[in-house]
C-alpha cells in the first residue's frame, strides 16, 4: 500500500473536492483518481459517496481517517529526521500571516516546524489580508495564512486552518451587554470602531451592516485590536471583530456577545496555483496536513 496514497485520502476527505486537492498535493486530478481508487482497491472497500462535484467520506473512510492521518505524522517525522540529518539539506522560506497569529495559533505551528527542521530558515511577514495576496503574487512570500469570506478568488491554492465567527464588543455598562446574543440590526445607532479601511474585517462589517438595512456610523479605525478594545471600554463606541482575538484582547471593562446570524471568516494557508515551492514550504505544508 503506498503511503503517499494515505496523504493523498486526507486531504481529499477534508476539501471534499477533487481539483482542490489535487491541486494543494501538487498533482493532476486524474492521477489523485487513480490513486484514490488504487487504496480504495488495496483496502477492498469504497471510502467515498461520490457526485458530479463533491465527495464525502461514507461510513467505511470515516472509521479510516484517523488511521491514515497517524500514517501522514509517522510520514512527516520520519521525512523531518532525515532532513535534519542530511546537513546539506538547507532552504529559506517567507512565509506571510495576517497579524493574529497568537490567537489561531499560528506561533505555535512555526514554533513546532522550526524546532523540528532545524536545517529550514523561516522568515515570517505579518501584513493585512489584501497585502498577502499581493505578496503571493509578487513572489515575496511563498506561503501565507490568509483570513477570507469567500472562494472567488481562484489564482490561489487554499489549505484549511481555522475558523472564527464575528462577535460585537461593548462596554460594560452598555445595555445591550446584558444580551446574551444581538442581530446586526439591534446596533443601527451605535457609534462602531472598526480594524483599518480597505482591510477583510472592515469590508465585512460594512458589508454586514449594509445588509442589515444601515449604513455604519464608523467613528475610529485603527490596525491594532487592543487599542480599539481599549476604546471601548472608555465609551467611545462598539467594535466588531472575531470572537478568538476579541477574548485574547478583551478586558474586564468589555463584554463579548455573539451575532445572530453567525457571521463567520476562514483562514487558510495561501499558495499561488502552478507554482514549483521549495523543499522547505512543501514541508511546511506537509506539517500543517498531518495537524
Amino acid at each position: 500500500m503506498n503511503m503517499e496514497y494515505m496523504k493523498e485520502f486526507v486531504v481529499l476527505a477534508e476539501v471534499g473536492n477533487y481539483l482542490e486537492a489535487s491541486e494543494q498535493l501538487f498533482i493532476s486530478q486524474s492521477s489523485l483518481t487513480r490513486h484514490i481508487q488504487q487504496l480504495e482497491k488495496d483496502l477492498g472497500i469504497q471510502l467515498f459517496d461520490r457526485t458530479t462535484r463533491k465527495v464525502a467520506l461514507n461510513k467505511y473512510g470515516r472509521m479510516f481517517l484517523p488511521y491514515a492521518r497517524q500514517i501522514v505524522q509517522l510520514q512527516y517525522e520520519y521525512e523531518t529526521a532525515f532532513y535534519n540529518e542530511l546537513k546539506n539539506v538547507h532552504s529559506f522560506i517567507n512565509i506571510g500571516s495576517i497579524p493574529s497569529m497568537v490567537q489561531y495559533n499560528i506561533t505555535d505551528l512555526l514554533i513546532k516546524f522550526k524546532n523540528e527542521n532545524s536545517s529550514f530558515t523561516l522568515n515570517v511577514i505579518e501584513a493585512e489580508s489584501h497585502e498577502l495576496k499581493d505578496m503571493l503574487r509578487q513572489n515575496k512570500c511563498e506561503l501565507a495564512f490568509v483570513r477570507e469570506t469567500d472562494d472567488s478568488d481562484n489564482e490561489f491554492v487554499r489549505i484549511p486552518y481555522s475558523s472564527d465567527t464575528m462577535v460585537a464588543v461593548f462596554p460594560s455598562d452598555h445595555p445591550l451587554a446584558k444580551l446574551e446574543y444581538v442581530s446586526l440590526g439591534q446596533l443601527k445607532n451605535e457609534k462602531f470602531i472598526l480594524l483599518p479601511e480597505h482591510s477583510i474585517m472592515y469590508e465585512l462589517c460594512v458589508k454586514e451592516c449594509r445588509k442589515a438595512g444601515f449604513e455604519p456610523n464608523i467613528v475610529f479605525t485603527g490596525h491594532r485590536g487592543e487599542n480599539l478594545i481599549d476604546m471601548v471600554s472608555k465609551g467611545a463606541g462598539c467594535a466588531l471583530l472575531m470572537k478568538r482575538p476579541a477574548v485574547f484582547l478583551s478586558n474586564p471593562n468589555t463584554v463579548l456577545v455573539d451575532i445572530i446570524p453567525s457571521i463567520s471568516t476562514r483562514i487558510s494557508l495561501f499558495y499561488k496555483k502552478n507554482t514549483e515551492l521549495s523543499i522547505a514550504a512543501r514541508h511546511f505544508i506537509n506539517c500543517v496536513n498531518s495537524m
